[in-house]
């Protein structure tokens, strides 16, 4: 099984959010559609921007509170890097 870390954005340096997951297609699809109540609902951040796999939860755990702690400029450079155009990537996920 992957797990997967995520930055959501509201737009090109918008707001942005950062999860884990077991399902990344699911997940995304959840967020862009409101279906659970919170952050990313109250504040319209839906566009994945950036991902990354893992093979092992705790691993994926551990790197995403490593994220929710770098800074905005460090998570801007992370994903000028991976999505250099911002594209929404949900597209891009088997679905």
């Amino acid at each position: 099984m992957a797990y997967f870390v995520y930055i959501l954005a509201s737009r090109r340096n918008g707001t942005f959010y950062v999860g884990v997951t077991n399902d990344l297609a699911r997940r995304i699809h959840e967020h862009r559609t409101g279906t659970v109540d919170g952050f990313t609902r109250r504040h319209g951040v839906s566009r994945l921007v950036y991902y990354e796999t893992y093979p092992a939860i705790l691993d994926a755990i551990s790197r995403e509170k490593r994220l929710k702690r770098w800074n905005r400029a460090w998570k801007i450079q992370a994903i000028d890097a991976f999505n250099p155009q911002w594209d929404d990537l949900y597209g891009t996920l088997n679905l």
